[in-house]
């Protein structure tokens, strides 16, 4: 049978997967919304799923693996809201499944160190919405012993995703918050820390995806900044920023997180294990 991995939500850290396994022969199939996007996963050698809309049921008859990207909802998490008596049915046949948590399950620790053992007390409602969420296929898993794996993923930055764009734009602003740290993670990385769980599955298990470098935000502006050879962009104070409510809210924890597990369990080694790495790496890239 040829491994098959469905993928729920099939967004940026589910592309950079699925690029891995289908240089080894898998079977891709992925959801997404739109036809549009349908169009470029078809393209990248995904086959895709128009969901919710489509029918599911052949996609969990032949996946050996489950990745689940979505985010939660309204309404809870929205795979298992419309799927969990299906996805209940497959679990003996599945051979592994990863759900994307983030790091803002452990809320705000006054820039001090947390690590997979620490209580999940979330300072926002998205890092509520997750917790309620891990719960929740926790509960399934044990029901049926699904064999989940958890990975809480820090800041995702990669190609399409870094600073470079607002520092040249000028638009970059280096918002000081006193004391404020957060952890992040390449693109590539998450990617390959995926892989490395799916060759030595271990069901039950959290890790925390991130590098070995948390820093303040606007060290990695000012950062990006030199490597362009342009000015750093001038500090403003966090109290007095203008900023949505969204971008605020990000500021609301500060914690360093640590990536032990996923080296010791996993043997991962990063490719990118500092912004100060994958940075560089992201410019050249582009040239």
């Amino acid at each position: 049978m040829q491994q098959t991995l469905l993928s729920f939500g099939h967004g940026y850290s589910a592309r950079a997967l699925a690029r891995r396994l289908r240089a080894q022969d898998w079977r891709v199939i992925g959801t997404t919304r739109s036809a549009e996007k349908a169009d470029t996963l078809r393209d990248e050698g995904v086959d895709p799923l128009i969901w919710p809309g489509a029918d599911m049921t052949g996609a969990l008859a032949h996946a050996t693996h489950m990745l689940l990207s979505a985010a939660p909802g309204p309404d809870g998490d929205p795979v298992l809201t419309m799927l969990r008596d299906a996805i209940a049915a497959a679990a003996p046949t599945l051979e592994w499944v990863g759900y994307l948590s983030t790091t803002g399950v452990y809320g705000d620790h006054d820039g001090k160190w947390v690590d997979e053992a620490t209580p999940l007390t979330p300072a926002t409602k998205r890092g509520q919405a997750r917790v309620e969420a891990e719960t929740a296929w926790r509960a399934l898993a044990k029901e049926t012993g699904l064999p989940l794996h958890i990975f809480r993923l820090a800041g995702i930055y990669g190609p399409g995703r870094g600073p470079f764009a607002k520092v040249r734009a000028g638009t970059a602003r280096r918002i000081i918050k006193q004391g404020q740290v957060f952890s992040r993670i390449h693109v590539e990385d998450i990617a390959q820390i995926l892989e490395a769980s799916i060759r030595h599955p271990n069901p039950g298990a959290a890790y925390n995806v991130c590098d070995d470098d948390p820093a303040p935000p606007e060290d990695v502006i000012a950062h990006a900044a030199e490597l362009l050879g342009l000015p750093v962009p001038p500090a403003i104070p966090f109290e007095t920023a203008d900023m949505t409510p969204m971008a605020r809210s990000f500021y609301a924890e500060s914690k360093k997180v640590r990536n032990d597990r996923i080296k010791d369990e996993l043997g991962v080694k990063l490719l990118y294990p500092s912004y100060r790495d994958g940075l560089p790496a992201l410019l050249a890239a582009e040239d």
